[in-house]
């Protein structure tokens, strides 16, 4: 798998697994089968998967709990980046919590609950991408908070999730910034401008929702979703046509448009499936054409 090196000492396969999915229903709770998402995580490893995305969040604990069930003692090298600054309440919201001391108790949690000495990369989760409500803490403490937790070396690199270029900015004045985490997909070009100052500056862009949350899967009930939210019928066929050309699945093919948008591009696919997760390794390997290409960036 192609490499992408965020810094000296750190460097992952560009197509990497995001632990969201492996709670249970609302991202809440145990899975209704451990063991399967067990087997999941240890099958990625096996197929030279070197970066794991989660957060304690998530869960809450669960996917950090299973990581270190599946994995412990850790491969040398795997990389596990984590997120900080939101919290979930008991109606399962995902709500900001980025006060200096909440930042603190929360990487110390990541810290026990993986098992590990030192975080390899840490994301504070901002929300300038209008997904989480602010909790009114300045950018510029919250980061400092981080960069302070790695100057004590609890934390080896700092990324940042849901920012604006502007935030970027204003983060990358306090600390060095080595991944940036973003929505964006096939169908989702919204940080385009964050995209193109991450590869700029020499930064990983790290998009979240890579399989646009599930709307790309043939056959999707859409009844529920609001107006304009699903892929229209245009849409869907172009995504098939290219597919059908290189016998490959929807999914692969808009893993491989990301790979192949920017060399700062790095995936994180997530699943519960073990068959998914192998789909989604060997979209690594699916090298798209000029024609391909062209029809789906007018998507």
């Amino acid at each position: 798998m192609t490499m992408l090196r965020l810094a000296d000492d750190l460097a992952v396969g560009r197509l990497g697994y995001g632990a969201m999915q492996l709670p249970g229903p609302q991202v809440w709770g145990p899975p209704a089968d451990p063991d399967h998402a067990l087997a999941v995580l240890r099958r990625a490893i096996e197929l030279g998967v070197t970066h794991i995305d989660t957060s304690d969040a998530y869960g809450p604990h669960v996917a950090n709990d299973l990581i270190r069930q599946a994995l412990h003692p850790y491969p040398d090298d795997l990389v596990i980046a984590t997120k900080v600054g939101v919290a979930r309440d008991e109606w399962r919201s995902f709500n900001a919590a980025a006060k200096p001391a909440e930042l603190r108790e929360q990487v110390e949690e990541n810290l026990a609950r993986l098992g590990r000495a030192r975080l390899d990369l840490v994301y504070l989760r901002v929300g300038g991408d209008g997904l989480l409500h602010p909790d009114g803490t300045p950018l510029a403490e919250s980061f400092a908070t981080l960069a302070e937790l790695r100057e004590r070396g609890l934390i080896r690199h700092l990324g940042l999730s849901g920012v604006t270029v502007e935030q970027l900015k204003e983060a990358r004045e306090i600390a060095p910034v080595v991944a940036v985490q973003n929505r964006y997909h096939l169908l989702d070009r919204g940080a385009e401008d964050v995209l193109r100052a991450c590869e700029e500056q020499g930064v990983a862009f790290v998009p979240y929702f890579p399989l646009a949350a599930g709307l790309l899967k043939p056959g999707l009930d859409t009844s529920q979703l609001p107006p304009g939210m699903a892929p229209s019928a245009a849409q869907e066929r172009t995504l098939d046509e290219v597919s059908a050309r290189h016998g490959a699945t929807r999914a692969q093919v808009a893993l491989a448009w990301l790979l192949g948008r920017s060399p700062a591009v790095l995936a994180i696919p997530g699943t519960t499936s073990l068959a998914h997760l192998e789909e989604n390794v060997a979209a690594a390997d699916l090298v798209l054409t000029d024609e391909d290409r062209a029809g789906l960036d007018a998507l």
